[in-house]
Protein backbone atom coordinates (compact mmCIF):
# COMPACT_ATOMS: atom_id res chain seq x y z
CA UNK A 1 0.00 0.00 0.00
CA UNK A 2 1.00 3.32 -0.68
CA UNK A 3 2.39 5.70 1.94
CA UNK A 4 0.02 8.61 1.26
CA UNK A 5 -2.84 5.44 1.19
CA UNK A 6 -1.49 4.43 4.62
CA UNK A 7 -1.40 7.74 6.33
CA UNK A 8 -5.32 8.02 5.37
CA UNK A 9 -5.94 5.13 6.70
CA UNK A 10 -4.11 6.14 9.88
CA UNK A 11 -6.01 9.53 9.80
CA UNK A 12 -9.65 7.67 9.25
CA UNK A 13 -8.32 5.20 12.37
CA UNK A 14 -7.63 8.74 14.61
CA UNK A 15 -10.92 9.72 13.50
CA UNK A 16 -12.67 6.44 15.15
CA UNK A 17 -9.96 6.77 18.36
CA UNK A 18 -11.31 10.20 19.15
CA UNK A 19 -15.31 9.29 18.44
CA UNK A 20 -14.73 6.79 20.87
CA UNK A 21 -12.97 8.81 23.23
CA UNK A 22 -16.60 11.30 23.00
CA UNK A 23 -18.67 7.87 23.69
CA UNK A 24 -16.30 7.01 26.66
CA UNK A 25 -16.14 10.80 28.03
CA UNK A 26 -20.34 10.86 27.97
CA UNK A 27 -20.47 7.32 30.02
CA UNK A 28 -18.11 8.99 32.22
CA UNK A 29 -20.89 11.99 32.62
CA UNK A 30 -23.22 9.77 33.44
CA UNK A 31 -21.29 7.89 36.12
CA UNK A 32 -20.94 11.25 37.27
CA UNK A 33 -24.05 11.89 37.59
CA UNK A 34 -25.03 8.87 39.01
CA UNK A 35 -22.00 8.89 41.84
CA UNK A 36 -22.78 12.65 42.63
CA UNK A 37 -26.72 11.61 43.31
CA UNK A 38 -25.44 8.50 45.75
CA UNK A 39 -23.10 10.85 47.44
CA UNK A 40 -20.20 8.12 45.51
CA UNK A 41 -16.53 9.54 45.67
CA UNK A 42 -15.23 10.62 42.07
CA UNK A 43 -11.89 8.72 42.40
CA UNK A 44 -12.37 4.51 42.72
CA UNK A 45 -8.75 3.03 43.13
CA UNK A 46 -10.06 -0.62 42.98
CA UNK A 47 -11.33 0.72 39.49
CA UNK A 48 -8.97 2.59 38.09
CA UNK A 49 -7.34 -0.68 38.91
CA UNK A 50 -9.31 -3.34 37.56
CA UNK A 51 -9.32 -0.77 34.01
CA UNK A 52 -5.86 -0.91 33.98
CA UNK A 53 -5.51 -4.54 34.38
CA UNK A 54 -8.16 -5.11 31.57
CA UNK A 55 -6.04 -3.24 28.90
CA UNK A 56 -2.73 -4.93 29.98
CA UNK A 57 -4.55 -8.19 28.79
CA UNK A 58 -6.07 -6.61 25.64
CA UNK A 59 -2.60 -5.04 25.09
CA UNK A 60 -1.26 -8.44 25.59
CA UNK A 61 -3.42 -10.52 23.53
CA UNK A 62 -3.34 -7.85 20.60
CA UNK A 63 0.37 -7.91 20.84
CA UNK A 64 1.20 -4.07 21.90
CA UNK A 65 2.80 -2.49 24.64
CA UNK A 66 1.32 -2.90 27.72
CA UNK A 67 2.93 -0.22 29.52
CA UNK A 68 2.02 2.57 26.67
CA UNK A 69 -1.68 1.39 26.86
CA UNK A 70 -1.56 1.68 30.51
CA UNK A 71 -0.63 5.13 30.34
CA UNK A 72 -3.37 6.38 27.85
CA UNK A 73 -5.67 4.71 29.65
CA UNK A 74 -4.39 6.50 33.31
CA UNK A 75 -4.94 9.56 30.92
CA UNK A 76 -8.52 8.67 29.74
CA UNK A 77 -9.16 7.77 33.26
CA UNK A 78 -7.95 11.16 34.53
CA UNK A 79 -10.25 12.60 31.61
CA UNK A 80 -13.34 10.51 33.22
CA UNK A 81 -13.02 12.11 36.81
CA UNK A 82 -12.30 15.39 35.43
CA UNK A 83 -15.66 14.84 33.44
CA UNK A 84 -17.11 13.86 36.92
CA UNK A 85 -16.03 16.50 38.82
CA UNK A 86 -18.14 18.99 36.62
CA UNK A 87 -21.20 17.52 38.64
CA UNK A 88 -19.42 18.63 41.97
CA UNK A 89 -18.28 21.99 41.32
CA UNK A 90 -14.29 20.87 41.33
CA UNK A 91 -13.54 20.31 37.92
CA UNK A 92 -11.94 22.66 35.40
CA UNK A 93 -13.77 22.13 32.30
CA UNK A 94 -14.95 25.05 31.01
Amino acid sequence: MPLEELRNTVALIDKEIIALIARRQKAAREIGVIKHREGLPIQDSGQREAVLERVLDAAVEQGIDPAAVQRIFSILIGMSEETQREFTGEGNLP
